[in-house]
């Protein structure tokens, strides 16, 4: 299992709970879903080029969800996959 819960702090540095920002339950799943889904991807070495696409539209999509939910924090995404940070 990777360490993490999908969220990090960019200026503290380490992961953040879903708990400490008051997220829904229902984005806070969404997360813990998608969290595991990109952890069997690693651990494929992220082999399937088509489920890293899949995966990083719907890790954006979470980011977009984020930013009404809790819209005075900063939200980023970064893809592991492809190293590299991509707009929300």
């Amino acid at each position: 299992m990777l360490s993490g819960t999908g969220v990090r702090d960019a200026v503290e540095g380490g992961y953040v709970e879903h708990e400490e920002l008051g997220l829904s339950p229902e984005i806070s799943d969404k997360i813990s879903q998608w969290l595991a889904k990109y952890e069997n991807c690693h651990y494929q070495q992220f082999h399937d080029a088509k489920q890293v696409v899949d995966l990083d539209a719907e890790g954006l999509e979470i980011c977009r969800l984020l930013r009404t939910e809790i819209p005075d924090s900063k939200i980023d995404y970064f893809s592991n996959a492809k190293m590299v940070a991509i707009p929300v």
